[in-house]
């Protein structure tokens, strides 16, 4: 079979993205993830204000919620790949695009269009709320680090979110692929605290911390945001690979 040509990338791009904003799942998991983290940043921020707020910095109270906002980008990755299984609409895809590898490429490729602005203007808007809050009592932080920091978040819930994608990819039903990631990010990974930092800094989550830990943080400086953003982006590339050679070799 022919590869396609680069007309048709861009159709069968087209035909992914129109997928995935057509979904009512994408939107409700989106929509949800986005009050979520309103609530959460306004928590946090009313706890800051109770608290010693003149020594906390804005960037560090408005992203505490990224370790909880993660997991709704974590459902959005599985949705995204799983959705077409449910009722055997694969099948149809696949006909229409027997070039599997470029299917699933693209489709990750789409998705991340809708992510990259979704996670930004998410991260934004906690930090935003509380700069709005605690303007007058938390330490304030130089715009060009405030965009930095917001630019490596929403690296950080991108390169999950496409993660999330791939392990849905991998076992094309929901519910176990979101067992496995819920389990490892919310369960696993905060019981290997106790690691040699030296070997934890390698996990995908913890390198992906680097990627949005504000200046202002003392907490384990072991890697660079660039470092962080490298081993993240190493992870995705892996399983989005590992998918894509599952998905050329298995019936649909």
């Amino acid at each position: 079979m022919s590869f396609p040509s680069s007309k048709k990338i861009t159709r069968i791009l087209g035909a992914e993205l129109d997928k995935l904003v057509t979904l009512p799942s994408i939107w409700l998991t989106l929509t949800g993830t986005f009050i979520l983290n309103l609530l959460l940043a306004a928590a946090f921020t009313s706890v800051g204000l109770q608290g010693a707020a003149g020594t906390q910095s804005i960037l560090n109270i408005g992203l505490a919620s990224m370790r909880y906002l993660q997991a709704g980008f974590i459902i959005l990755g599985i949705l995204a790949t799983c959705s077409e299984y449910t009722g055997g609409q694969i099948r149809s895809t696949l006909t229409t695009i027997p070039w599997r590898g470029v299917q699933l490429s693209t489709k990750h490729f789409a998705l991340a269009i809708i992510t990259i602005p979704a996670a930004f203007i998410m991260a934004a808007s906690g930090v935003l709320y509380t700069f709005t809050m605690m303007r007058d009592t938390a330490v304030v932080i130089e715009i060009d680090t405030m965009i930095k920091t917001l630019l490596g978040t929403t690296g950080y819930l991108t390169c999950t979110t496409l993660l999330s994608a791939a392990i849905g990819a991998l076992f094309r039903r929901t519910t176990p692929a979101l067992v496995v990631l819920l389990g490892y990010y919310f369960v696993v990974s905060p019981l290997t605290r106790d690691f040699p930092p030296r070997i934890r800094k390698f996990f995908p989550d913890t390198a992906g911390y680097y990627m949005y830990l504000p200046p202002s943080s003392v907490k384990l400086n072991f890697l660079t945001p660039m470092q962080g953003a490298g081993i993240s982006m190493l992870w995705t590339l892996i399983f989005i690979t590992v998918a894509i050679v599952l998905f050329r070799k298995r019936d649909a």
